[in-house]
């Protein structure tokens, strides 16, 4: 690896995890595409898995009365699992460049969300079925593209979750998918040791700069960070959908 693709890499990390410490999630979110940009999918979330697990689990503890909302919302992340084991699947089966234009719409399906959620009454008058919908459609999108949060908004929006449970319930779903995803990666034969030598110490920097992050919360208005976020998504998924033109022609 070249020093500039090295220092990209960090870069794209420290940033993510910073975002994630001040707003509570986005990791995945905000990392993957942008490191879909300068290499393959694929490699893109290998990468990540280690770092989001990190980063996830820290945020569980970090946020406090954690144990409530998990109490309430504990099977979206088992259905998310099993949704994520598809996902990999899918991913390891297929080649992984057809996936961008994916990860593109669901950049844009997210910036959305508060409209598209306006359509999904079902999911209030039939709560098991569409906690049990959403954790695998939320599974699979992890797994294909490492972006769990836009099914995963819409259901909070609809169900009224509260926020300090949405932070919490979303990296639960984050950390139990990129389990599924470890494993099943390991067992395939992606996860190797060149790509472990990458993901440790932009792991430890990840969970350095989260901790950053968590400082500049009430530094910044939420508002601030929510449009810095908007745009730089917007950004990205055009990015991303002019790169999957590129290649599909």
């Amino acid at each position: 690896m070249s020093f500039g693709i090295a220092l990209a890499y960090a870069g794209i990390t420290g940033f993510a995890a910073m975002i994630h410490g001040a707003m509570g999630i986005g990791f995945p979110m905000v990392a993957t595409p942008l490191l879909a940009i300068i290499t393959d999918m694929r490699t893109a979330i290998l990468i990540l898995v280690l770092p989001t697990m990190v980063i996830n689990l820290a945020s569980i503890f970090k946020g406090g009365n954690w144990q409530k909302s998990i109490g309430l919302y504990w099977p979206l992340a088992l259905y998310g699992m099993v949704g994520s084991l598809a996902g990999t699947r899918l991913l390891i089966i297929f080649p992984a460049e057809i996936f961008r234009p994916l990860l593109a719409v669901m950049l844009l399906v997210y910036l959305n969300a508060e409209k598209l959620g306006l359509g999904f009454s079902r999911i209030r008058r039939y709560p098991r079925l569409a906690m049990a919908f959403s954790g695998l459609g939320a599974g699979i999108l992890g797994g294909t593209v490492n972006v769990m949060l836009p099914v995963l908004v819409i259901y909070a929006l609809e169900v009224k979750m509260p926020k300090t449970a949405m932070i919490h319930v979303f990296n639960l779903c984050f950390l139990s998918g990129k389990l599924i995803q470890g494993i099943v990666f390991f067992h395939a034969g992606f996860f190797t040791a060149d790509i472990f030598r990458i993901s440790l110490p932009l792991t430890l920097l990840a969970l350095g700069l989260m901790f950053t992050g968590l400082g500049l919360r009430d530094r910044i208005q939420a508002k601030t960070y929510r449009l810095w976020l908007r745009r730089l998504l917007g950004f990205m998924a055009a990015i991303l959908l002019v790169q999957s033109v590129k290649y599909f022609l």
